[in-house]
């Protein structure tokens, strides 16, 4: 048996030494699990100065504190370190098995310190840790990586975190690849991994894990899993997947496309989850641990160019970032490159960002075809697509500076393409066009890790399920506010949402389970945590520690310099209004967002001139020994 915290184990690779460290009952009072220990690991380890690809930097997993307990869409692994994308705090996360496999070895945290000499791998069973030469793994993908790991270890029922080659190539937005198909995609782990010489870890676990009251937790699960069901949403996630969405994001005009010059596709509908699963693509569903919806896909191309093509997905954000972003209107074309994404480690949104960027920027002129080695990347071009994908992945040609990401390609080859590439912090937005969806525009701005929806996923105030609206209800007292288009309420509509996905990923939840789906409610993750821990929490409790998660989490960019300044939205988004919308105001501006963020650090009780927490709030959110430290840099006040 195996207790449902987890200890941390620490990994130091350049000392070849390893050892365990229990977790507080105040470390799982204040930051509860997973995401929340995580980031007060990284304060706590990695200081400001550090090289995000240099030994100094700490790359930490994270299993949810209900990970490996039978809560539904509870599988989720937090990845944290400085990110060697923007060079600011970093929380990426993936699902699969192999957190639950890491809890049932003991572990609910693993910290990687240093960085070996030559190539590694680490084999985790039970109470066992050994470090394995991994040299013979090097620059294989992750398939083949993995499969070579099963076969030496003759297990293949282990557990695998591994990069491909393009986190070998210190690629900025490489991936750490979970259960093969399952990414921590977003802001490069995947590079902090290979800089640390790292190939993958391997993890066997045995026994189960034990909450403080075991009666109680089977029982609140029982009704967790039957409240999950009832969402309406629940039947079409799990038949068509995320990419099951193109069509009505299509129909409301705000889907990403041609790198962000349109929001609307003629024909959609080849890009989509029910093409997938009518055209017979789709060969069979899969789940993450513990998991009742069975949301991921595992596709395959069986004729043309792309014949033999197969991987896990593709999801939604996949479909609109190498598909409607770069106009390939071509299913077997985007399993293709999902596929490559997938084994060589390549975060697909990041991916399909600077290929977008290439792709405007070869139409204007501002690169041409000698730079390209002679690749015809023109919009639409599929097969161009597929093989600029490779060429990212082991750094070939112009491929090199791609991936370095959108923000330092644009800086390096100058003129106005910093106008078209669509980041913020230094971090390729995901798919969703903020200017015709306000909570997401102010969401993104103050996200700590960059423009992107996997930190804050507002959801809701699109309104269309009688769940959202009855959740905008609740939140601001009137589901009119359930309005994209608005900017009334969006502060607080964003500040639930924070509060909400922080305990999400500390607990260990698929967001589609609480902010995408509402089955799983903060009250029924209160009593989940109350059960599992034998802390009584109630729903205003685990909220109020969600906030001082991503408080710390704010706090830890702030002690590298970050205020108001950076907390901003891509150039495009901000000057060119969304050309498929009649009205004008589909747009960010600045004026619009000074607003908003007026009102959120307002809400927040932050500095509104600087963005930064003050003293006064830090100390009611149980977070002084953090404000002494800001204070005695001199960062805040």
């Amino acid at each position: 048996m195996r207790k449902i915290v987890g200890d941390i184990l620490h990994i130091d690779l350049s000392q070849g030494s390893w050892w365990r460290e229990p977790v507080s009952k105040e470390m799982v009072r204040r930051y509860l699990g997973g995401r929340g220990i995580n980031t007060r690991l990284l304060w706590d380890l990695v200081k400001p100065g550090t090289d995000p690809l240099g030994p100094e930097n700490a790359l930490i997993f994270g299993t949810g504190l209900l990970t490996g307990s039978g809560a539904p869409s509870s599988g989720r692994t937090t990845v944290t370190c400085l990110s060697p994308a923007t060079n600011l705090y970093l929380k990426t996360s993936g699902g699969g098995h192999w957190g639950a496999e890491l809890k049932y070895a003991g572990f609910g945290h693993l910290v990687i310190h240093g960085g070996a000499e030559h190539p590694v791998y680490l084999w985790i069973d039970g109470d066992s840790v050994e470090i394995h030469d991994a040299s013979a793994l090097w620059g294989l993908d992750v398939r083949a990586t993995d499969s070579a790991i099963k076969k030496e270890l003759r297990d293949e029922n282990i557990e695998t975190a591994i990069i491909g080659p393009a986190g070998e190539n210190l690629v900025r937005f490489a991936s750490v690849m979970f259960s093969v198909y399952n990414a921590a995609g977003r802001g490069g782990a995947g590079a902090v991994m290979g800089s640390k010489n790292l190939k993958a870890i391997a993890v066997r676990g045995s026994g189960t894990v034990v909450p403080a009251q075991p009666q109680r937790f089977q029982e609140l699960v029982r009704q967790a899993r039957a409240s999950l069901a009832a969402d309406s949403g629940y039947k079409d996630l799990g038949r068509y997947g995320t990419s099951g969405s193109l069509n009505s994001v299509n129909e409301l005009r705000v889907l990403p496309s041609y790198n962000f010059k349109r929001s609307f596709l003629d024909d959609v509908y080849p890009l989509t989850g029910q093409n997938l699963t009518n055209s017979g693509y789709l060969k069979r569903r899969s789940a993450c641990f513990s998991c009742i919806i069975a949301c991921h896909r595992y596709s395959t191309v069986g004729r043309g160019s792309f014949a033999g093509a197969h991987a896990g997905g593709p999801e939604y954000e996949t479909m609109s970032a190498l598909g409607s972003g770069c106009g390939v209107i071509d299913t077997e074309a985007v399993i293709k490159a999902n596929e490559l994404c997938n084994i060589y480690g390549l975060d697909t949104i990041s991916t399909g960002s600077v290929i977008q960027w290439a792709m405007e920027s070869y139409e204007k002129d501002v690169i041409g075809s000698k730079e390209l080695d002679g690749l015809d990347l023109r919009w639409g071009n599929g097969q161009a697509m597929v093989e600029m994908v490779q060429k990212i992945a082991f750094r070939q040609g112009f491929g090199d500076l791609l991936a370095e990401g959108v923000k330092r390609a644009a800086e390096r080859t100058g003129g106005e393409s910093y106008k078209w590439a669509v980041q913020a912090k230094g971090l390729e937005q995901s798919r969703v066009d903020t200017r015709s969806a306000k909570s997401y525009a102010l969401a993104f701005a103050v996200n700590p890790r960059g423009s992107d929806h996997l930190h804050t996923e507002a959801f809701a105030e699109f309104g269309m399920s009688p769940e959202a609206r009855q959740l905008i209800k609740k939140i601001t007292g009137d589901e009119k506010y359930a309005n994209p288009y608005l900017t009334e309420k969006r502060a607080e509509i964003v500040r639930w949402h924070e509060d909400c996905y922080s305990v999400t990923d500390a607990l260990g939840f698929c967001a589609f389970a609480t902010t995408a789906l509402y089955g799983i409610s903060p009250q029924i993750m209160a009593e989940l945590f109350s059960a599992a821990t034998g802390m009584e929490f109630t729903e205003e409790d685990i909220l109020w520690a969600g906030r001082r998660i991503l408080t710390q989490e704010k706090c830890y960019n702030v002690s590298l310099g970050a205020d108001r300044k950076d907390d901003t939205l891509p150039w495009r988004l901000m000057h060119e209004p969304t050309p498929n919308q009649p009205d004008t105001t589909a747009i960010n501006s600045k004026e619009e967002l000074d607003g908003l963020l007026d009102e959120y650090y307002t809400l927040h009780e932050w500095d509104v001139n600087s963005g930064k927490p003050t003293k006064n709030i830090l100390e009611k959110l149980d977070l002084a020994d953090v404000a002494a430290e800001l204070f005695k840099a001199g960062y805040i006040a």
